[in-house]
């Protein structure tokens, strides 16, 4: 093999290599184990995540799975280890209550991967669908685990010891991870927690994050506020932010 490939056949729709294009160039995690992309000018196939730097689009091909870019002998990125991911893991979870409704727990090889709430046990399946093309499993071995996150659920500020498989967006996971650093009891606003991130005009991609975000309390973006002091639109209802600001307040 002389690093340079040439005449691989495309493994995907004009379509869908789109779509996963625009997953490299943001290099989303949510999309590792979903498909790999090889590079033709060095022989390499990675994750979609991969920190590696981004390939020209003429010499990206994409597959569904680390060994069907091995057939077309690719071999794999020694950063990202892409063969670890081709296959994505089952998705386990389990339902219960708390004092904000029912809550679902979801967990992947990796750890916590979501933290829904909502009013009913369909609704947390259907959007559990929405975000894991996997095979979802109910497992009551998490039972355990859901005890776990109930209490600090129950108990905002409590210590939750599971590990989180936090999956999104650079910017996102940037929100995420400082969301997690504001106290109990304090809130900040889209703009504040933008200009803390060093994006002071980025207020909008703050709330997007929040938005997007699928670990409830333990992500706090019920923490955040319009400027006002007023509920932005929470995730999971202003009556449940309402109510954990209150309950923090009160701490």
């Amino acid at each position: 093999m002389n690093g340079t490939l040439t005449a691989v056949p495309r493994s995907a729709p004009a379509k869908l290599d789109t779509v996963r294009w625009r997953a490299l160039q943001a290099r989303d995690n949510r999309e590792d184990g979903r498909f790999v992309y090889g590079v033709t000018s060095t022989g390499v196939y990675c994750r979609p995540s991969c920190p590696s730097r981004r390939p020209q689009r003429a010499n990206v091909v994409f597959y569904r799975t680390a060994a069907a870019a091995e057939r077309a002998g690719l071999r794999a990125c020694k950063r990202c280890r892409p063969a670890s991911a081709a296959v994505a893991s089952d998705i386990r979870f389990a339902l219960g209550r708390c004092l904000l409704g029912t809550v679902l727990v979801a967990r992947s090889e990796r750890g916590l991967c979501a933290i829904l709430l909502g009013d009913t046990c369909a609704q947390l399946r259907r959007e559990l669908r929405q975000r894991f093309p996997q095979r979802l499993i109910e497992s009551a071995q998490l039972r355990p685990l859901l005890r776990e996150v109930v209490q600090t659920l129950d108990n905002p500020g409590a210590p939750l010891r599971a590990p989180l498989d936090l999956r999104g967006r650079p910017f996102q996971q940037r929100v995420w991870h400082r969301l997690r650093a504001i106290p109990a009891g304090a809130t900040v606003s889209y703009g504040e927690l933008a200009r803390q991130l060093g994006a002071p005009r980025a207020a909008r991609a703050v709330a997007s994050a929040c938005a997007a975000n699928a670990f409830a309390v333990v992500v706090p973006c019920h923490r955040v506020v319009r400027s006002d002091g007023r509920s932005g639109g929470y995730r999971w209802g202003s009556a449940r932010q309402r109510l954990l600001l209150e309950r923090e307040a009160r701490r």
